[in-house]
């Protein structure tokens, strides 16, 4: 199973959740950002319904496959940034 990995971090002059050097949109504060890494975190848990996933490999060939919907990865929030060392 994947694990995916939001951290939050400031970021221009407020705060965001970064995954894999990616930043979400800039936050006021700390809480809203963790707020919204949690809704993210909690679309990504949800059942989808089946669908069909056609790609293109590293080798460039296509392929096509079903996802049944529950192969959601593992998500977990890193927050080494508290309300009290805001600071």
């Amino acid at each position: 199973m994947a694990k995916v990995t939001y951290e939050i971090v400031p970021h221009d002059e407020g705060w965001a959740y970064r995954l894999d050097g990616a930043y979400s949109e800039r936050f006021d504060s700390h809480d809203q950002a963790l707020e919204a890494a949690r809704i993210v975190m909690k679309e990504i848990a949800q059942a989808d319904e089946p669908v069909r996933i056609v790609y293109q490999d590293a080798d460039g060939k296509w392929r096509a496959e079903m996802s049944n919907g529950n192969d959601h990865p593992e998500v977990e929030i890193l927050d080494h940034y508290t309300s009290s060392s805001q600071g």
